[in-house]
């Protein structure tokens, strides 16, 4: 059988789009280094709980720090009407049809916000393990999220996305044992993909690896301040 080849127009564009976005985004990380925001983008495939952790997370860290959200949905505002619950700044994105976010839409949502006021700025991409891979927003840390409620090869499925990644988090592990989910295969996994990559296990409602989670981003940020300081 003959390999179908993609239209070079077709490619030609793509690599603009990409190459536009990249050169946006490239703008985005040199004004949030200037104003020392630290910028964490979230990406899951839907329902892995992103939106819940997000929320401790905007809780716990806006009790010592000014934290905001960006948050994507192809249609609703039903996350970041839950967001504001932590009692963050949080700005939504519809997305239409559009499968993830894209630097030129971070840029115009926070065209009013004096990013020299926030502290932590996360963004929680769409559901999405494919599309936001290939698009950076000028984020410090890619957090990429798996529920155990997933299986355990969802890394070696979707190992661009955990290429692009710093971090990875098993969401809903107080659901580990419930649904029979197998630990030692999903690390195996996810080791031949990204060999070390940081990894942590959190439960928002049995609060299991929370404080160890938000001690790495409190981290993460002292850090990046300092590099900030010494420029």
């Amino acid at each position: 059988m003959q390999e179908m080849t993609l239209n070079p127009r077709i490619v030609e564009i793509r690599q603009n789009i990409l190459k536009k976005n990249d050169l946006l985004a490239r703008e985005l990380r040199k004004r949030f280094q200037e104003a020392g925001v630290y910028v964490v983008n979230l990406v899951s495939s839907p329902g892995a709980g992103k939106t819940t952790l997000l929320t401790e997370m905007l809780t716990r860290l806006g009790e010592r720090h000014s934290v905001a959200a960006l948050v994507g949905d192809l249609a609703t505002e039903n996350d970041a009407e839950r967001l504001r619950e932590s009692g963050a700044k949080v700005r939504q994105i519809t997305t239409g049809t559009v499968c993830h976010l894209e630097a030129n839409m971070i840029e115009k949502t926070l065209a009013e916000w004096d990013l020299a006021s926030i502290d932590f700025l996360f963004i929680e991409n769409v559901g999405n393990l494919v599309c936001p891979s290939s698009y950076d927003l000028g984020e410090n840390q890619r957090v990429v999220l798996f529920s155990v409620t997933e299986g355990e090869d969802k890394p070696v499925k979707y190992p661009t996305i955990v290429n692009s990644a710093d971090v990875a988090v098993i969401t809903k592990i107080d659901l580990a044992e419930a649904v029979g989910f197998q630990r030692e295969r999903f690390y195996e996994a996810l080791n031949e993909v990204r060999p070390g990559i940081p990894i942590y296990e959190v439960s928002v409602r049995t609060e299991e690896g929370i404080d160890e989670w938000i001690t790495r981003l409190e981290a993460d940020k002292a850090a990046f301040k300092k590099s900030v300081d010494s420029l």
